[in-house]
């Protein structure tokens, strides 16, 4: 399983601009920042990194997993913040039957795709930032027991 992925970009704030806007319906946020280096994701531990270089860029293709609603609201988002449509959300049946994405290029020409793999209507939870299979949800602790009486004799060592 990957742990976290980095972009390398020519322009740091404007490309963290467009991914803190486009990944916010998909529960991205800001989780941290360093000279030259920002890191999107949950607070503490973010999975997408952001990195300024002086290099060209060769752009790449990122897809990130969510429900059909967070798929519209991605590319709705993405666009608003300055990003090129490349496939408004829609079937791409060719890939498989349920297979919804939208595709947005950003601001250094990565192709952005979100996607849901399930069918219309099913109402499987989708998991929220903060609450993913990395972290699960806290475990109830079951209230405490009683001492155990001791017998009122008591050993001796010896």
């Amino acid at each position: 399983m990957l742990d976290h992925v980095s972009l390398r970009v020519q322009d740091l704030p404007r490309a963290l601009d467009f991914y803190r806007a486009a990944l916010a319906p998909i529960g991205y946020q800001l989780a941290m920042e360093f000279p030259g280096v920002a890191g999107l994701g949950e607070p503490g531990k973010p999975d997408l990194w952001i990195t300024a270089t002086d290099r060209a860029v060769l752009p790449t293709h990122i897809a990130f997993r969510t429900d059909r609603p967070r798929v519209d609201a991605f590319h709705a988002a993405a666009l608003a913040a300055g990003g090129v449509d490349n496939g408004a959300p829609g079937l791409r049946a060719d890939y498989h039957p349920h297979y919804y994405a939208a595709y947005v290029i950003d601001p250094e020409g990565n192709n952005i795709e979100v996607v849901c793999h399930e069918p219309p209507g099913l109402r499987k939870p989708v998991p929220v930032r903060g609450a993913s299979p990395r972290r699960p949800a806290a475990k109830v602790k079951k209230p405490a027991r009683k001492p155990a009486k001791r017998a009122a004799k008591t050993k001796k060592r010896r």
